[in-house]
């Protein structure tokens, strides 16, 4: 990923400094676990441990001779280690380290998405609680639809956010496994104790079978889920970027006092935060479909998923990381407009509650369908001249031989629309 929307903490996973430090580690372990077993000589891996010194470049230029990544990793770190490094990666293949370390840069990242989801429902909460009762337009198909409140907009982000921490936490449990099992996943080289000693060392579980690789469905659950993440983001993202258009202008991105909105236009304030995280979330996204594919592979192994991961790995999470933390900043930041909402409310002219004018009709004894079609045409003439709904039905000698005035008034009224927010909200926030 490129620096701009890269964190540190995430780049720093995706290096090639820690990938091979992780690779050190599994092999350091594998040996640990083999001079147990009285396998290879005591004081291997402590050897190894303290004189190996990753260098990425001898790597790399070992590895542009061999043409083997691995290889050139042991090789680099034969030159330091001496002799004693004969003994590492006994019994092993290259995708015991590969898939291992993988899985480890996997759950490095998905721990830090975690807390970056966690200031999410942090900030939700907060604001979603500041604007429990601040009375909004909610829409159906971009149409005022009927009154919600603001709050309650924010609370639904919230729980969704929610359903994704736990998806998370589920593909983070998924993808933390390790193999130490040898071509092609018998063992035949290999005493299964030593994936038993490394996965707990590592902190990953075994792999329970294996064919030369970690099955790849794993890694499948893990990007979908960034996937779904991405879209809960770009949802928010685009409830911003709406409620933020001038003719709408319910909330607004924070604009900072030396902010230039337009290289052209003076005036402009533009949501390019929202608008930037929904180009972010297309990205995140466009790992999914590989990621599936990359399950059915050849037989026991082969490396098409190889060159898929080394782009998805770090893109998809560095991305993911990324949005998270700019969307969290974009809610904290936030300008609402408490007056603008009401006045978007009132722009109909009490057409909002047409909904309940038909039912109070069907409880005067009159069919749905006529009463449906009684409030339709009343719509049709407030919009066609622009009048209010109460005084076009106030004047039906009809209407009011069924709905009382009294009635009426009660009807058009936004409260009852917010009589159960404290329902809605203690089942969100329990």
């Amino acid at each position: 990923m490129i620096k701009r929307y890269s964190r540190k903490q995430l780049t720093d996973i995706w290096s090639e400094e820690n990938k091979y430090k992780i690779w050190l580690d599994v092999e350091v372990s594998a040996a640990e676990a083999m001079e147990k077993l009285g396998q290879i000589p005591r004081g291997v891996a402590s050897v190894v441990r303290k004189k190996t010194k990753i260098n990425v470049n001898r790597i790399h230029k070992i590895e542009s001779e061999v043409k083997h990544d691995v290889i050139a990793f042991l090789t680099s770190v034969t030159e330091k280690a001496g002799i004693k490094a004969r003994y590492l990666h006994r019994g092993m293949t290259s995708s015991d380290v590969l898939d291992t370390s993988f899985n480890i840069q996997l759950v490095q990242s998905g721990k830090i998405i975690l807390k970056d989801i966690d200031q999410i429902l942090k900030i939700l909460k907060r604001q979603a609680k500041k604007y429990k009762f601040t009375p909004c337009m909610g829409r159906s198909h971009g149409i005022h639809a009927e009154p919600i409140t603001f709050g309650l907009k924010l609370a639904s982000f919230y729980e969704e956010f929610k359903r994704n921490r736990k998806r998370l936490k589920d593909a983070i449990d998924e993808v933390s496994t390790c193999a130490i099992s040898g071509a092609v996943g018998t063992f035949a080289n290999i005493n299964p104790n030593v994936e038993k000693y490394v996965a707990k060392k590592l902190g990953l579980k075994v792999e329970p079978i294996s064919t030369q690789v970690i099955p790849r469905d794993r890694h499948a659950f893990y990007f979908s889920v960034l996937g779904i993440l991405a879209g809960s983001i770009e949802r928010v993202a685009i409830e911003i970027r709406h409620l933020q258009r001038t003719e709408v202008y319910e909330i607004q991105e924070y604009f900072s006092k030396n902010q230039k909105g337009s290289s052209a236009m003076p005036h402009k304030k533009n949501p390019i935060l929202s608008e930037n995280l929904t180009g972010l979330a297309r990205m995140v996204r466009s790992s999914v479909v590989p990621a599936l594919e990359n399950i059915a592979l050849w037989h026991e192994r082969d490396i098409s998923h190889s060159s898929v991961e080394r782009n998805i790995g770090p893109d998809a999470n560095i991305t993911t990381d990324f949005a998270l933390v700019r969307l969290t900043n974009i809610l904290d930041n936030m300008v609402v407009y408490p007056k603008k909402m009401l006045e978007n409310l009132n722009l109909t002219k009490g057409l909002i509650f047409s909904q309940e004018v038909m039912l109070e009709l069907t409880k005067a004894g009159l069919s749905r369908e006529k009463s449906y079609k009684i409030v339709q045409s009343f719509a049709k003439k407030c919009f066609a001249e622009n009048l209010n709904l109460i005084d076009v039905i106030s004047s039906d000698k009809f209407i009011i031989s069924k709905i009382s005035t009294k009635k009426l008034k009660t009807i058009f009224n936004y409260s009852k629309h917010f009589k159960n927010v404290n329902f809605i909200f203690r089942r969100v926030f329990k």
